[in-house]
């Protein structure tokens, strides 16, 4: 996992930096986890249902 950067400076731009920075950071990371097995076995599950209600 990279490293954390700390909010201590006392400039406020280098400050909104190392925030908007470790946002991004973070986004990056969520996206790349991707979708858990249990919610795509949950979604096949869901449209399945779908399926059987629409043909009824």
């Amino acid at each position: 996992m990279p490293e954390v950067m700390l909010v201590n400076s006392g400039n406020d731009d280098e400050r909104e930096r190392v925030i908007d920075d470790n946002l991004k950071r973070v986004f990056d990371e969520t996206l790349e986890e991707g979708i858990p097995d249990r919610f795509k076995e949950l979604l096949q599950k869901l449209k399945e249902q779908d399926s059987e209600k629409g043909s009824s």
